[in-house]
């Protein structure tokens, strides 16, 4: 499902933060520049007179010509700092799924994949909702996810040998067509997408729970429950133009966030944002792969 870290106080606080201290700063430097004078170099009565020696005519020249102050230099975070971040976090996710592929063994090595799903589901909420971010904790997400990315992939491929290439093939098609036409201005999240958005994740989330239950309890049969056939197939294919649109979302809460000049170090709660939704596009697509091989 998609991630509520772009959503939520964690990230959301330090960019509206970021945007009111941009805010004043611009206001202070207006009032500066239209601070009125007193007359003979002096300020006008009720501003305070400005203090220190006056510099000179070279030593202004060079201030004015040193370069700017780039966002990387103020400790701000950057779309480098993003993509550092997030190959990172997905290089832990390759690593805990190798790891994972190796040892996937549905009967010996069943307990493997349920902690590492555990550990990846709480992680994943604390992570999302934690205010300030935490690199260990994000790295502990990514490395359980993969574990169990890597499991559940092994078990597929080993029923439907080439599912697996043409789902992660799949999967960075999506994320590769989100990115360019998000870069192009042809697609954007805008508050009525994001109301139909929301609506649609209540309900696809009500009915996963009440698939998930009558499969545990027996009342249906079937690999998917009721996500088998071609209504497994249609539901699968709104889940994945809902995570694709959550990637729309999380692209946009990037860039505001370093328009804003959030700190450094929410690039790490950028990765974790984009990596979970990466997580529930390549679940969604493998599922939909597995209906259609199935007899």
């Amino acid at each position: 499902m998609p991630n509520p870290v772009f959503r939520s106080k964690a990230f959301q606080g330090p960019v509206q933060q970021a945007k009111q201290e941009q805010h004043a700063g611009y206001q202070q430097a207006q009032g500066y520049q239209q601070q009125p004078s007193g007359g003979a170099g002096q300020p006008a009565a009720g501003f305070p007179p400005q203090t220190g020696s006056t510099m000179s005519s070279d030593q202004l020249s060079r201030m004015y010509q040193q370069p700017s102050a780039t966002a990387a230099d103020t400790g701000r975070m950057t779309f480098g700092s993003v993509i550092n971040r997030t190959s990172l976090v997905f290089l832990m996710i390759v690593a805990g799924a190798v790891f994972g592929w190796t040892f996937a063994n549905p009967v010996n090595n069943a307990g493997i994949y349920f902690l590492a799903l555990a550990v990846g589901f709480i992680f994943g909420l604390i992570n999302a909702f934690k205010r300030e971010p935490s690199p260990v904790m994000i790295s502990i997400y990514a490395v359980a996810q993969g574990i169990f990315l890597g499991g559940i992939s092994a078990l597929f491929e080993l029923q439907w040998p080439g599912i697996v290439f043409q789902a992660v093939l799949a999967t960075l098609s999506v994320f590769a067509v989100v990115l360019a036409l998000f870069r192009s201005g042809k697609v954007r999240a805008t508050p009525k997408m994001n109301r139909i958005f929301m609506i649609a994740m209540v309900s696809y989330l009500v009915f996963s729970l009440l698939n998930f239950v009558l499969m545990i309890t027996g009342a249906i049969d079937g690999m998917f429950g009721l996500r088998s056939g071609w209504l497994g197939i249609v539901i699968g294919l709104l889940a994945v133009v809902m995570a694709s649109y959550s990637l729309v979302m999380d692209f946009t809460s990037i860039e505001e966030g370093v328009r804003a000049g959030v700190p450094e170090r929410y690039s790490w709660t950028a990765a974790f944002g984009l990596a979970a939704t990466m997580i529930w596009l390549y679940i969604e697509i493998l599922r939909i792969l597995a209906i259609f091989n199935q007899d």
